[in-house]
């Protein structure tokens, strides 16, 4: 039987790491590799068994994941976020799958996530496939600081059993991660050079707004899929405005150097 290792990276996560470890106890090797948590998340990764690992610095989700990818020693590797679980069903089908895996290299797998405890299967959110089930040899994580993915080398399959997901648990875990998804994603979009405006801000959240609510019908979840879009579209306003500020900042930068140059 090939040796399946799951890697999670942590920040503060005690509140649902336990839930996390307790789901892949099928696995032969758990690598948490923890960003300076300030709770009890690593001694409770370690004491469920968990080869627990630490860096003080942050270089984005991508290079660290693929930090914790290099601790890990299995010839399959399941990737995990900390607000993620898996049900018995589809452990029953990723054993299967790495144990005969039909010339796949890698393995989608659905994503059903919630929003305060309410499964949201519309707005966007659903159906969502992740990459997460790859062989070691043949896969990495991509370099990007925010919204990175798992690029394999090889032929991806598809299961069929849905990783759980606890995506947002409540307003407070909604307004942290608007702001730190913003900045990151601001932060990407100026360097590769992007431009905005207040004005396109507001104009950008409320389409992201009518796009999540009516077009991708997340009026059929009811006040779930109302909050997602409202969750939408304060995110895409603070990443807007937050590269229009940067963006206007550097301008001035640039007018002040040029000015001194021509003095």
């Amino acid at each position: 039987m090939p040796v399946l290792s799951v890697v999670i990276i942590t920040r503060n996560e005690e509140a649902s790491i336990a839930r996390c470890l307790r789901s892949v106890d099928f696995a032969d090797e758990i690598v948490v590799l923890d960003n300076d948590s300030s709770d009890r998340t690593k001694d409770i990764a370690g004491d469920l068994g968990a080869k627990v690992l630490m860096t003080l610095d942050w270089p984005g989700f991508g290079a660290q994941k693929n930090r914790a990818l290099a601790a890990a020693t299995g010839d399959w590797i399941l990737s995990l976020d900390a607000d993620e679980w898996v049900e018995a069903p589809l452990g029953a089908e990723i054993r299967a799958a790495i144990a005969d895996p039909k010339g796949y290299d890698g393995f989608e797998i659905p994503r059903r996530s919630r929003f305060c405890g309410h499964i949201v299967r519309h707005g966007g959110w659903s159906p969502d496939l992740v990459l997460r089930l790859f062989r070691h040899r043949s896969g990495r994580f991509s370099d990007d600081t925010v919204h990175e993915k798992v690029v394999v080398n090889g032929k991806v399959g598809r299961l069929s059993q849905p990783i759980e997901h606890d995506s947002i648990a409540d307003l407070a875990d909604a307004h942290d991660k608007i702001g730190r998804y913003a900045e990151a994603s601001a932060a990407r979009l100026l360097a590769e050079g992007k431009k905005s405006s207040i004005g396109k801000a507001v104009l950008r959240s409320v389409w992201a707004y009518m796009r999540s609510y009516v077009f991708r019908l997340g009026f059929l979840d009811g006040s779930t899929g109302a909050m997602v879009a409202a969750y939408s579209a304060s995110y895409t306003y603070q990443k807007w405005a937050r590269v229009a500020l940067g963006s206007e900042a550097n301008s001035t930068r640039t007018s002040k150097t040029e000015a001194r140059t021509n003095l």
